[in-house]
């Protein structure tokens, strides 16, 4: 379904996300900035990473029930998992279009910053896997392989499998709708087979 506006421009939540985007990353930002006065660069960008992680803005778009709000021609079940955060950035764009910075803000801290920003936990938290795995086998010098394949199964969705090797012996499998997916997931499985070594 192709909706314009009144000088005949195409509307879809896409700038809106753009928008979003940005103005999280500002909020954020400038939260960190604030609450961390020691940290660096490296460290503020890692911790903003974390906050806007896609997993966690997806998260958010779930429990607001963004999805049932699209007009589409294609079925709810044919989007992939990230539409979700992306409806959320949507919305936070929208809402900084409506009612300005400081609404905005206000619904930032709520939503996201006050329930989720917690410093000493996000510190620890893993922001990807498979980095954490390459890191550690070039540390290590292992030699590790992701063998990836387009799954050939019943789904309506395409899927990929991945096979992830360390030493040429295949330690972790996965399945998921992306090649990036399938790769993070059979990384985690992996985490958790050396985690002991890993934390050494």
């Amino acid at each position: 379904m192709n909706i314009k506006d009144g000088e005949g421009n195409a509307i879809n939540y896409e700038r809106l996300e753009f928008l979003g985007d940005a103005m999280l990353g500002a909020v954020i930002a400038s939260h960190l900035y604030v609450e961390v006065p020691s940290g660096d660069e490296g460290y503020l960008t890692k911790m903003r990473s974390k906050i806007v992680s896609r997993e966690h803005l997806n998260e958010l778009g779930k429990d607001l029930n963004l999805i049932n709000l699209i007009e589409s021609k294609i079925a709810s079940s044919q989007f992939g998992d990230n539409i979700h955060g992306n409806l959320f950035e949507a919305l936070v764009g929208a809402i900084f279009l409506d009612k300005g910075f400081k609404y905005c803000e206000k619904f930032i801290y709520k939503r996201v910053i006050i329930p989720y920003v917690d410093i000493a936990q996000l510190e620890g938290k893993v922001i990807s896997y498979k980095s954490l795995l390459i890191e550690w086998c070039q540390k290590e010098k292992k030699t590790f392989n992701y063998h990836v394949y387009e799954d050939t199964g019943n789904d309506e969705v395409r899927h990929f499998s991945v096979k992830l090797s360390v030493d040429n012996k295949v330690v972790s499998k996965a399945r998921a709708t992306s090649k990036k997916k399938a790769e993070e997931k059979a990384s985690k499985r992996a985490f958790f087979v050396f985690q002991n070594k890993m934390s050494r």
